[in-house]
C-alpha cells in the first residue's frame, strides 16, 4: 500500500510527459509513446488497426468517423489512468487507440506509471 502511494506521488512529479502533434505519423506518435511510458499505442481505423505510415490527418480520409487533425497538441503524463490517456486521443483528434503491454490490453483504471512498471516486471 505504501509503494503504490509512492508510486502514485512519484507520477505526479514524473517529467517523462508524451506530447502528441497531430502532423506525426502514427508510428513516430507510437513509438515516442512507447519511449515515454514503455507500453505500446494503437490506433485504429474503423475496428481494424490503422497503418503506422498514416498521419492522423491521413486517417481521417480512411476512416468513416472524424478524425481532428487540426486539434492542438495534447500532453499525456504517467500519472494519467490508461483510459483518461485513451479518452484523450477520442476528445481530441476522434481517433480510437488502445493501450496494450506485451501484446495484450492494459486495464483502463491503472495509471499509465502502474502500467509501465507492471510491464517492467
Amino acid at each position: 500500500m505504501f509503494k503504490n502511494l509512492v508510486n502514485r506521488i512519484a507520477d505526479n512529479f514524473d517529467k517523462q510527459e508524451f506530447s502528441v502533434a497531430p502532423q506525426k505519423k502514427l508510428k513516430t506518435i507510437s513509438k515516442d509513446f512507447k519511449a515515454a511510458f514503455g507500453l505500446d499505442l494503437v490506433f485504429y481505423k474503423g475496428k481494424k488497426i490503422a497503418e503506422g505510415d498514416l498521419t492522423l490527418a491521413a486517417l481521417n480520409k480512411k476512416t468513416a468517423e472524424a478524425v481532428d487533425a487540426k486539434a492542438g497538441d495534447v500532453k499525456i503524463k504517467a500519472s494519467m489512468s490508461v483510459g483518461d490517456a485513451e479518452d484523450i486521443f477520442k476528445s481530441n483528434f476522434g481517433t480510437t487507440v488502445q493501450v496494450k503491454s506485451n501484446g495484450n490490453l492494459v486495464d483502463n483504471g491503472l495509471s499509465l506509471g502502474d502500467a509501465r512498471r507492471a510491464a517492467e516486471g
